[in-house]
């Protein structure tokens, strides 16, 4: 937009003692390079993109973290967009918004969304939160792209706010979530696959490197074109009907390969999809191979 140019820091896996294709690893083992990001700033930007907790990792930037990243912001005099959709969704460990730590609200427009809140993300209903000289231009750059919201709906969500302060909804529903994250988790201990355990968000990060593709497996043209990821996504789907999304599709080109092993499921399910699920992944077992 306005001509803006994304230039990419991705999270990277830092765990001396674990191997990622053998071991389940936590979602605090994926590292932001504070060195890499500041290098990729120079004289033409504008603003420093952050999403904690994080989709598909599951990661929880911890204070430490934050105070980094916000400390680049302000030597570079940059803004901070916060994406903070699954802020009320973390398991064990504390969200952090960067606009609360010191010198950083004036700097910061924090995203958030009824959709991930309540569950309802056909609504399409969120909001931004920041101080007025920032919040004004990001209405008018609304109003210019999408015009408006669906009035009915954004009246459900505020009916939302209230009902679900008195009765406990969002503690209720993280609890929920903590409970199907613990059995999806088991479900790929009992199948023999590791996985990225998520501190936050509703998606388990699960590598696939030990399963054997058979050499001679036939793959559509439209599937083939797009990659190994892909690949590996498809074969989950046609041969065990379990369905997941690649997560080289969060990632530029450079930086696809750090995702190519990996599958992220969601366990935002029903107990009985979660029961059938481990069902289907149990015949997966047999395309296991030895990781070198």
């Amino acid at each position: 937009m306005s001509g803006g140019k994304p230039v990419y820091v991705p999270l990277r896996v830092q765990c001396a003692d674990k191997d990622p294709a053998k071991d389940v690893i936590s979602s605090h083992d994926w590292k932001l390079d504070m060195e890499e990001l500041e290098a990729a700033i120079n004289e033409n930007t504008r603003i420093i993109v952050v999403n904690t907790p994080h989709n598909p990792v599951g990661k929880v930037f911890s204070r430490e973290e934050l105070e980094q990243i916000g400390a680049i912001a302000a030597r570079h005099n940059l803004l901070i967009l916060a994406d903070e959709v699954y802020e009320h969704l973390t398991y064990g460990v504390e969200h952090i918004s960067i606009a609360t730590l010191p010198g950083m609200w004036e700097r910061t427009v924090t995203v958030g969304s009824a959709g991930k809140m309540f569950g309802v993300t056909g609504w399409r209903v969120g909001w931004s939160v920041g101080p007025a000289e920032l919040i004004q231009p990001t209405l008018s750059a609304h109003t210019r792209i999408v015009f408006t919201s669906n009035t009915p709906l954004q009246e459900g969500v505020a009916s939302a706010f209230k009902i679900a302060k008195e009765n406990d909804f969002l503690n209720i529903q993280c609890q929920e979530y903590e409970r199907r994250r613990n059995r999806l988790m088991a479900i790929f201990d009992d199948v023999g696959l590791p996985y990225v355990v998520p501190d936050g968000a509703y998606y388990l990060l699960v590598n696939a490197a030990a399963i054997k593709i058979p050499s001679d497996y036939q793959f559509p043209d439209f599937i083939e074109e797009r990659g190994a990821n892909f690949k590996l996504v498809y074969f989950f789907i046609k041969e065990f009907g379990v369905s997941g999304i690649p997560p080289t599709e969060f990632y530029s080109e450079p930086h696809k390969h750090l995702a190519n092993d990996y599958i992220r499921f969601a366990f935002c399910k029903t107990d009985e999809g979660l029961d059938e699920a481990a069902k289907c992944l149990q015949s997966l077992k047999r395309y296991l191979q030895e990781t070198s």
